[in-house]
């Protein structure tokens, strides 16, 4: 996470620039836009995911408050073909930048740019631990660690549970780890079952982080796999 003093750094130079708002659902970039800009959130949700040639979608990641993207052509002044969609979970404010007056902003100050440069670096060791479980473990595994990894990112405590802050459906649970809504629905009332989760409203709610955690950790058994950030 960016220590407070680059988050006013950053908020201080796209301030310049109008501040965008969008609806839920609205796509913010399409895939094979051309990459010019550079992006920094204010408020809201954004899915950054990717589309296969069957047409099935695969979430990459949920950018949130002073999250800036997308974090690989940022950091370098080719006007580099955009390989992602872009798509407001919930209403949505951004500023939005020339890519070059940001790689200068940042390059006058060395701190800043080690701190945004290492930031990018931590993102995709996560995506890579991410990848690793997603690749190597059951339906109820996979759900279950996303479900820790969402609330450990987006949870808001409540007593023993935690709120998950982003209106997830089983369909967003599913593009997140790659199986089927119908699988995702069939461990998710495992997890109900059991106790582990509840839904109020639009939100999933974690009725104890630590025991779920717990049966996220002996579900994988001897085939343990560490997840440091999803389940530390």
């Amino acid at each position: 996470m960016l220590q407070l003093s680059s988050i006013n750094k950053l908020t201080s130079f796209f301030q310049q620039y109008k501040l965008l708002q969008y609806k839920k659902k609205t796509l913010i970039l399409h895939s094979n836009d051309s990459a010019s800009s550079v992006f920094f959130v204010k408020s809201g949700y954004i899915r950054v995911f990717r589309i296969s040639e069957d047409g099935e979608e695969l979430t990459l990641t949920i950018l949130k408050e002073y999250d800036f993207f997308p974090l690989t052509y940022g950091f370098n002044n080719n006007n580099e073909v955009n390989n992602y969609y872009l798509e407001a979970i919930t209403s949505l404010e951004i500023w939005k930048s020339p890519q070059e007056q940001f790689m200068q902003f940042i390059k006058k100050d060395p701190e800043l740019f080690f701190e945004l440069a290492n930031t990018l670096m931590v993102k995709f060791d996560v995506f890579l631990t991410r990848m690793e479980y997603l690749v190597f473990n059951n339906a109820y595994t996979k759900v279950a660690a996303t479900l820790l990894m969402c609330a450990k990112d987006f949870g808001e405590q409540h007593g023993n549970e935690i709120i998950v802050k982003i209106p997830l459906t089983h369909k967003d649970i599913a593009t997140m780890i790659g199986i089927t809504r119908e699988t995702t629905s069939l461990e998710m009332k495992k997890l109900e079952k059991k106790g582990f989760v509840r839904r109020s409203g639009k939100f999933l709610i974690i009725k104890n982080y630590n025991l779920l955690k717990e049966e996220t950790l002996h579900s994988l058994g001897s085939e343990e796999i560490s997840l440091p950030y999803i389940i530390g």
